[in-house]
């Protein structure tokens, strides 16, 4: 009853936000804009009497911060959400609070423990890059690349996710998104075998982890010894066989970037099937931000998963650009739609509140019973690149 409740009350904030005099029709996002800067600088705040090796917020546990350390692989995403509110804003005091943070992750450039890299050093330091670099930045992202290459096998083809479980060799979904640095990484050093690898993992990930639908499995397993397929199947979603909502985002944001980097066809292509699965099966005409699951077994009595909107509103925004013009339309208005549900008072949280996280109603992980119905670092990570990517497409447009 809550989530139908919490449901009915965010659609009619939405649908006011989209039936707003023309005047204010950018009001919305004024606000989210300037709501997100003060959240990332009230949680910094906060956060000062934590110790430096185990103060990267990630979410909120038991009415308090989860705190991790530099090694989780979230730990990029707080320092890389205040340099996309520092680019929004112009605050510099965000600029000076991303920069602590991002150089807290400095030791993580040898690190090799997980396939989680990309998220852990580009979401920060490759943010830091571009807005105000500092003369090691670069070589630091080249030794984090060197650092998830490591963990490629050439008998299989893919960067192997995860060290634990039963699993010969796992690789989820997930890891598309980690592929970006090491495109970024070979263009900066004119070294192909960056590149070489993300399109191997690219490749093999697009034959064995869709259905026909363009549905995902979240892992599939392989034999390290020959590179063939030993399992596919879901750690984080309802079933093997079912959609979930997040891995769905990581693979039409994964493909849509590869494809930025390679104009390879067949990355557009299942950019694009993804996209179509994600909007023909929104959960209403009117409501963009999908169920944690989208096969979970007691719609629409299930968690909405914000992060897995806000994720795929950065990854249409992007690919509204690499289309025909009307199909480009509608990935940016889809975008658009989300983004103004997820600045409602339904899913942006008020000034000081949500110990400074920004959006309402994330899912971690529902089997395990870890981080429903949260807020989520990456939640934020997104919504802010989305907003970024959203606010030059407007302008582009205007100009």
């Amino acid at each position: 009853m809550k989530n139908k409740l919490l449901v009915a009350v965010g659609s009619i904030a939405f649908l006011t936000a989209c039936n707003a005099p023309k005047g204010n029709e950018m009001q919305w996002f004024d606000h989210a804009v300037k709501t997100s800067g003060h959240q990332l600088l009230y949680m910094a705040e906060q956060l000062k009497n934590e110790p430096d090796t185990a103060c990267f917020p990630r979410s909120i546990k038991e009415g308090k911060y989860r705190l991790e350390h530099p090694t989780d692989w979230t730990s990029g995403f707080y320092p890389g959400s205040m340099w996309l509110a520092y680019e929004l804003t112009g605050d510099e005091a965000l600029a000076k609070e991303a920069r602590k943070y991002t150089n807290r992750l400095q030791d993580m450039q040898y690190y090799t423990g997980n396939h989680d890299l990309g998220f852990m050093m580009f979401c920060s330091y490759g943010q830091g890059i571009r807005l105000k670099p500092e003369p090691t930045d670069s070589l630091i992202l080249v030794h984090s690349s060197e650092s998830l290459c490591s963990r490629f096998s050439p008998k299989v083809g893919l960067i192997r996710s995860w060290d634990f479980g039963d699993w010969s060799y796992p690789v989820i979904i997930d890891n598309m998104m980690n592929l970006e640095m090491l495109f970024w990484a070979s263009e900066q050093t004119n070294n192909p075998t960056y590149r070489d690898i993300a399109i191997s993992h690219a490749d093999k990930t697009l034959k064995n982890h869709f259905r026909a639908d363009m549905t995902s499995y979240h892992v599939v397993s392989y034999l390290a010894d020959s590179g063939e397929v030993e399992s596919k199947g879901t750690f984080q979603g309802y079933a093997d066989s079912s959609a979930w909502a997040r891995g769905q985002a990581w693979g039409v944001y994964g493909y849509t970037m590869c494809y930025r980097f390679t104009k390879q066809q067949s990355y557009l292509d299942a950019a694009h099937k993804i996209a179509r699965f994600i909007i023909d099966h929104r959960p209403a005409e009117n409501d963009y931000i999908p169920y944690w699951d989208y096969d979970a077994p007691n719609i629409p009595n299930e968690p909405r998963d914000a992060s897995a909107a806000a994720v795929t509103a950065s990854a249409l925004l992007e690919l509204s650009g690499y289309g025909d013009k009307k199909q480009g339309e509608e990935y940016f208005r889809y975008a658009e739609n989300i983004l103004k549900q997820l600045s409602s008072e339904e899913y942006l949280a008020k000034e000081g509140e949500n110990h400074g996280f920004i959006q309402l109603h994330s899912v971690g992980s529902f089997p395990h019973d870890s981080e429903i119905d949260t807020p989520l670092n990456y939640a934020d990570y997104y919504y802010l690149e989305a907003m970024k990517r959203y606010k030059d497409l407007k302008e582009k447009s205007d100009n």
